[in-house]
């Protein structure tokens, strides 16, 4: 690969950069509605952990956006339908959760169409987002969301949930220390790619992230309600 595929390839990867991210690309990072959290679920969807999530969040009358891979939705297309006939929203996480250090245009583009055409199956409408594995959103992977009608888009507040130490106030620390409004929130309803059980650090700190987000005055909904505008 010559240098010059080599930086078109993992330079769009930097944006993976918080601090850089918020201040040069807002919309990829997150931010909507400054009246707005939007909660967002990457992983999924997992027989055994999902539907705790699905129930929470009933039960704090709260809709999320759900960004899920494609081969996980394939072994589990009922669970799918169920997020979206409990008014959540589905998203696409990619096909499998890998690092896209080398270029391979065909695989992503055909890995992120057939994800795409999954949701849109359970959903019963096209998606609006994408969020690579990782958050490494690179050149190829860009334009392969492009070809797809999908926008990129990361966070701007996340709960350290996927680490084996994780615990429910730690992630209500880390997601509260930057929440801001017009903020999107990263947590996991899965362990498919994370410390095994480590999502119930994420699905235990859910109702505190919603009660300091309501007392700030936010309302907490899905990434189609706050506001970025679509690819």
């Amino acid at each position: 690969m010559s240098l010059a595929a080599a930086a078109g390839h993992i330079g769009p990867a930097a944006t993976w950069l918080p601090g850089p991210r918020g201040r040069l690309w807002p919309l990829l990072d997150g931010r909507g509605d400054p009246a707005r959290v939007a909660l967002t679920f990457d992983d999924g969807p997992d027989p055994d952990s999902t539907p705790r999530f699905l129930r929470a969040l009933d039960e704090l009358s709260v809709r999320a956006t759900f960004f899920v891979l494609g081969e996980r939705l394939a072994r589990h297309p009922e669970l799918g339908r169920r997020i979206a006939a409990e008014g959540h929203e589905l998203a696409v996480h990619g096909w499998r959760h890998d690092r896209p250090w080398w270029p391979r245009p065909v695989r992503d583009h055909r890995d992120l169409a057939r994800t795409a055409d999954l949701v849109a199956e359970a959903a019963g409408s096209r998606p609006l987002w994408y969020r690579p594995a990782y958050g490494i959103l690179t050149g190829g992977r860009w334009a392969a969301a492009r070809a797809a009608g999908l926008r990129p888009v990361l966070w701007s507040a996340w709960g350290r949930d996927w680490t084996p130490d994780a615990t429910p106030d730690s992630v209500l620390v880390e997601v509260t220390r930057t929440l801001r409004g017009g903020a999107t929130v990263l947590l996991h309803d899965s362990d498919v790619a994370s410390a095994p059980g480590s999502w119930r650090a994420a699905l235990g700190a859910l109702p505190g992230i919603v009660a300091v987000c309501r007392a700030y005055g936010l309302s907490v909904g899905r990434l189609a309600d706050h506001g970025l505008p679509a690819a």
